[in-house]
């Protein structure tokens, strides 16, 4: 199997699944506790950080923005227009289903593939194995991990398994 697909697929598929079942703990939550669930989507650790439905968005973006970019395709693009748990989780569901399409075939060469990024009014030139390790993983866990800290700061009951997922669920 190739290295770069083993890298990156199953390891997003993995903690979108697990951001999935954080929203449906979200859910319960805001519903137990007469919440408006749109509370705790628009929550943000600091006023100048993004609220919890963007740290999703972004999540969503690099995954699938990253495989397809190693892939040699582009990815698509989401509106960003998500509003509420039900739209978030459908986010994760067809990310995951995109970057699944993927078999580790496409990946021949990923490692030295090079990756343009225009970021902002910059454009960024990687390869594709330092992209993967030090552009793509780290960010889509900051935003993983940021929507996870929102959440368990507005009271939500997560624990690290959640985050992580269980051991069984990493083998294919």
């Amino acid at each position: 199997m190739n290295a770069m697909y083993t890298m990156s697929v199953p390891v997003f598929v993995k903690t979108l699944g697990n951001l999935s079942a954080i929203l449906d703990k979200v859910a319960a939550h805001a519903e137990s506790r007469k919440i408006d669930p749109s509370v705790l989507l628009s929550a943000r650790l600091y006023p100048d950080m993004f609220p919890l439905s963007r740290q999703i968005q972004l999540a969503s973006d690099f995954a699938k923005g990253s495989v397809a970019r190693l892939a040699g395709q582009d990815p698509p693009k989401y509106e960003d227009n998500e509003t509420t748990i039900a739209e978030l989780k459908d986010r994760i569901g067809r990310t995951i289903s995109f970057i699944e399409s993927f078999s580790a075939d496409q990946f021949a060469g990923s490692e030295s593939r090079e990756i343009t990024l225009k970021i902002r009014d910059k454009t960024q030139v990687y390869k594709g194995q330092p992209y993967l390790l030090h552009v793509a993983m780290p960010n889509f866990f900051f935003h993983s991990t940021t929507a996870y800290d929102i959440l368990r700061h507005n009271g939500v009951e997560l624990g690290k398994r959640d985050f992580i997922g269980s051991v069984e669920s990493t083998t294919r």
